[in-house]
């Protein structure tokens, strides 16, 4: 095996996700929303791979298909070489011990029913056999590690605040040890003065536990600061991905280039030019033909119109899904 292999964790293979449209007395199916439409791409171990892009584009449901919370349409996704689309729900049952997800919002995702001594302990006690000793031994480490105290065990949700909550969630997802972690937009429920101290846990967890991180965000600022490498998606397709910093400083897609220019620059000496996009972002009910972006695009030609491009490679490990690049 190359040592590139080796270093593979996750590979995502022509991912898709359709959404059945309902309608009449009997519920007959009448189409599909276009959720997610032919994605790949891979995450290394101890990377922080990003998916960026407005919302809808269908960066969570990409996420969670990722880790069949929803079921895929279509496609393949590889864990260490194991394709999860093959297993059954007790294989898979097994498997959720080392692939856990972080929910965008630790209001809902906590259940108010449940002290955090009872959230905390629940996923060791299904996926591990511990003795009571074993089990405060590893709520009270991860407790530490959050920055919580023990005598905060037998609390409910609603005494917390939003990050307390969303440390309390982190943790959740955390305590079993997994190698590889979906994280969907956990900070965007937070105040802005919360988001920072969060992101830096993430992160500092992330290095000392060695975690493979999906980290779903629109927050580009965010991102460029988090990530290794990006992924950029609209109307449910990949449009370039790439390291961060190439991404950012040559980004090639039209579409990638109009995302940045938007993001607000911290320097007042430094200008740069936004670039608009016309028309709104078609229904994914009824995508269009060719590239998913052409009916917003200002180079768009024929062949944009009629042909879907691929995502190729135009630098080492930077690639995009455009004609005319």
């Amino acid at each position: 095996m190359s040592g590139q292999n080796r270093d593979l964790l996750l590979d995502v293979r022509h991912l898709q996700v359709y959404f059945p449209i309902r309608r009449g007395l009997m519920k007959k199916v009448v189409g599909h929303v276009h959720a997610v439409e032919d994605v790949s791409f891979t995450v290394r171990r101890k990377e922080v791979f990003a998916l960026v892009g407005e919302s809808g584009c269908g960066k969570s449901t990409t996420g969670s298909a990722i880790l069949r919370l929803i079921e895929p349409t279509g496609g393949q996704v590889f864990f260490n070489g194991e394709n999860l689309s093959a297993l059954s729900e007790e294989q898979l049952r097994l498997k959720r011990r080392d692939m856990q997800f972080i929910f965008q919002n630790p209001y809902a995702s906590l259940n108010p029913r449940m002290n955090v001594w009872q959230l905390l302990s629940e996923p060791l006690r299904v996926h591990f056999d511990l003795s009571q000793e074993e089990l405060r031994a590893r709520v009270g480490e991860m407790l530490t590690l959050i920055g919580m105290t023990p005598d905060q065990l037998e609390r409910y949700p609603h005494q917390f605040s939003g990050g307390q909550k969303q440390r309390i969630s982190i943790a959740r997802a955390l305590i079993t040890h997994p190698s590889f972690v979906v994280a969907d937009e956990p900070v965007s429920a937070l105040d802005v003065s919360i988001q920072a101290q969060i992101l830096n846990l993430m992160m500092e967890l992330q290095q000392e536990m060695e975690l493979s991180l999906v980290f779903i965000s629109h927050d580009l600022n965010v991102v460029r600061h988090l990530s290794n490498r990006v992924g950029v998606m609209y109307l449910g397709s990949l449009m370039e991905t790439g390291n961060t910093e190439d991404v950012y400083r040559h980004p090639v897609h039209p579409y990638t280039q109009a995302l940045l220019s938007a993001v607000p620059s911290h320097d007042p000496l430094h200008k740069s030019k936004h670039i608009i996009l016309e028309g709104d972002v078609p229904n994914p009910a009824d995508p269009p033909s060719g590239c998913p972006f052409h009916t917003r695009c200002a180079r768009c030609t024929a062949r944009c119109r009629e042909e879907r491009p691929e995502l190729r490679e135009i630098a080492p490990d930077h690639f995009a899904a455009c004609h005319q690049v």
